[in-house]
């Protein structure tokens, strides 16, 4: 059997409870599975995935609202970065579509144990696969982008606010974020958008003692943190400096990096 080099972060994705609790059950029995959290429609489990980025995801086919194929479509419309799915229904139709899909496996329901192994199996290689998360940083636990070397440090930030553009230092940069390929900023003084096409983009152009890429839609300021507030399952979120203190959540991935910053 192929041993997985580390746990696999799990969600489970079911509208029944009765469900959920058994196999939350079945799952305890693999010492490799983490369970992260559970939901019961798709519009929550299309929150905790992109929160929490876990590895794999047991997900119900058959919901209200939206179902197991629309998370997944959601989520590539969001370009949110896929886990590996399972899908999970009480009939066997959905099959083609689930594979179109790129599902890594499709199980009827109720859930044998030896359908099970098989699929955790299979789940094993493919993470084994993926590899692991990059862990590269300095000795605080902060990122260093790669290409930070041969970018040149800005210590200026040119914002558009108000029909201006308004140059501001970069250490006044509070947080930047970027949703539907825009991305804005809020700095100490003023909030705006930014000139850059990726938050890779400015992050490779921030000093990586100063600016962590703390969430894949985040770029912070480490020096602007006011609070780090404990979350569900191990988590934390990070309440910032600017007048209404935004909370933003720290991925799964950066977790230790948060701990290694602040020795929590």
């Amino acid at each position: 059997m192929t041993t997985a080099t580390r746990a696999i972060s799990t969600l489970i994705v079911d509208d029944e409870k009765l469900a959920r609790d058994e196999l939350n059950f079945l799952l305890r029995d693999y010492a490799d599975i983490e369970i992260l959290a559970t939901a019961e429609n798709g519009i929550e489990a299309v929150r905790l995935i992109e929160d929490l980025e876990p590895d794999l995801v047991f997900l119900d086919v058959n919901m209200p609202g939206l179902d197991g194929m629309g998370v997944i479509r959601t989520l590539r419309e969001k370009d949110i970065p896929l886990p590996h799915f399972v899908l999970a229904t009480a009939y066997d139709q959905y099959a083609v579509e689930a594979f179109r899909l790129d599902a890594l496996d499709y199980v009827l329901k109720p859930i044998e144990k030896e359908r099970l192994d098989e699929t955790l199996e299979r789940a094993r290689r493919a993470v084994a696969e993926k590899g692991p998360a990059p862990d590269a940083g300095d000795p605080a636990g902060l990122p260093r982008p790669a290409s930070a070397a041969a970018s040149p440090m800005r210590t200026k930030l040119l914002v558009r606010a108000q029909n201006r553009n308004l140059i501001v230092d970069a250490q006044d940069m509070i947080y930047a974020t970027i949703e539907d390929g825009v991305i804005s900023v809020v700095t100490t003084t003023i909030e705006g958008m930014l000139n850059y096409r990726t938050l890779e983009e400015l992050q490779s152009n921030l000093d990586p003692d100063h600016f962590w890429r703390a969430h894949r839609s985040y770029i912070v300021n480490i020096h602007r943190i006011k609070e780090v507030i404990p979350w569900f399952n191990s988590s934390f979120q990070i309440k910032m400096t600017d007048k209404k203190e935004t909370e933003i959540p720290v991925s799964r991935v950066q977790t230790k990096r948060l701990r290694n910053l602040f020795r929590l």
